[in-house]
């Protein structure tokens, strides 16, 4: 690699049949190298080495991008300038250096603008899936509430019971308590979840070559997320369950229940039941990505759907966002309340082991295995099903809304395929 002294350190100049400066490699005059500064430092050079590019300005004006190459190999540079006030080059025949020229260079701007263009496409992304939680969650709220109270607190009561008893003793804003809480835990979970089933479902196409995925490559890219979602999300998880539970109202809310349980059992204590937290959210994950995306694909490739994504392509920016999802708002609800209540009815026993070992002190703290044998001597096996039908009623909803929102969110935020 050459230095930028190595380009522009020259002794005389004059046209070239090239339409460029050819500049020998002796020492240049004065007042010719103090009219020039550089913008950069770096050249880069082809695999020939014989192609050096520097941007530089010259009597207050930037002269873009400067490429170069050796003239019939003698000691001397063949200099092609263009004069532009703008970012990014733009040869001396209109083409883009780097991408369409025969050395194969990208100028600084080209990679600052494609590293910047990554960067806000996974903060759109991350926000698509964050703004969806916020949304599902907010709204079923009040199911979430007597999910709860079902899993954590024993409730006995019939849900007409239990709906009464928090109207009246709570008001209607009792529906809502924890929300807040809910959405800090739940936006990133749903972000980091949603942006990582594609990305990792991107690497394993990749990896296989395959045009589109396979039903495996679905459910392990959805297990994968649930992972990665678990492990970043589940400390705030914790500190909720544990607000809701009996005598969670004296902790002082989310920095006053956090501080509680750093000083009484430690940090890991914000990681209680990370075993079946995984356990659960691998199946779960992969259960639900992977019911939708199957559903998905199959309708995509039926005769509708095939008539549908053509309209789309004629309607082009004349749709709104609504009209832009490739399986309409209908059945992209109806698709979501599916894969939600299939991962949600075959991970849920998880779900209710993992609550107990949320709840549990260190004194009598049991292993995960332990707890459930426990839940099953105390209640029978239905123990582990409790509050099924609240969280199924809460699930479809949310999942519904879910993918409804973070679909639309997408189109509007213009977020690129991962």
């Amino acid at each position: 690699m050459y230095s930028a002294d190595r380009c522009l350190f020259v002794d005389s100049i004059r046209v070239s049949r090239q339409d460029g400066l050819f500049l020998s490699d002796k020492t240049v005059p004065s007042s010719f190298v103090s009219s020039i500064s550089l913008k950069t430092q770096k050249c880069f050079v082809d695999k020939n080495e014989n192609v050096c590019l520097v941007s530089c300005s010259w009597g207050g004006q930037t002269l873009g991008p400067v490429k170069s190459r050796r003239s019939g190999g003698k000691g001397g540079w063949v200099l092609s300038v263009s004069l532009s006030r703008e970012e990014g080059y733009v040869g001396d025949s209109g083409e883009d250096w780097g991408q369409n020229g025969d050395n194969n260079l990208e100028t600084v701007e080209e990679v600052k603008e494609k590293k910047g263009s990554g960067a806000l496409n996974t903060t759109k992304h991350l926000w698509a899936g964050a703004v969806a939680a916020m949304v599902s969650r907010t709204f079923i709220a009040p199911l979430e509430r007597l999910k709860l109270e079902y899993i954590v607190r024993g409730e006995k009561r019939s849900f007409i019971e239990l709906i009464k008893w928090i109207a009246a003793s709570e008001g209607l804003k009792g529906f809502w308590k924890g929300n807040f809480l809910n959405i800090l835990r739940t936006a990133p979970f749903k972000a980091i979840n949603f942006y990582a089933y594609d990305i990792y479902r991107s690497q394993l196409l990749k990896l296989s070559g395959n045009e589109e995925a396979t039903n495996s490559e679905r459910f392990l890219a959805g297990a994968a997320a649930g992972i990665t979602a678990t492990l970043l999300c589940l400390p705030m998880d914790t500190i909720r369950t544990v607000m809701v539970a009996p005598g969670g109202e004296a902790l002082g809310g989310l920095i006053g229940a956090f501080c509680h349980m750093i000083q009484t059992e430690g940090f890991f204590s914000l990681y209680k039941g990370l075993v079946p937290s995984i356990i659960s959210m691998a199946p779960s994950g992969a259960v639900f990505y992977g019911v939708y995306d199957i559903l998905k694909s199959a309708y995509l490739h039926s005769p509708e759907g095939r008539k549908r994504i053509q309209v789309m392509k004629q309607g082009g920016q004349e749709l709104n966002a609504f009209e832009q999802l490739e399986l309409g708002p209908v059945r992209t609800l109806l698709y979501g309340a599916i894969a939600g209540a299939c991962s949600e009815a075959a991970t849920y026993p998880f779900e209710v082991v993992r609550r107990h070992l949320q709840m549990q002190v260190r004194a009598t703290k049991l292993g995960a295995l332990a707890t459930c044998v426990k839940i099953v001597q105390q209640g029978g096996i239905s123990a582990l099903y409790a509050g099924l039908i609240p969280s199924l009623l809460q699930v479809l909803p949310s999942a519904a809304i879910s993918y409804l929102v973070y679909e639309f969110m997408k189109i509007v935020l213009k977020v690129e395929p991962a």
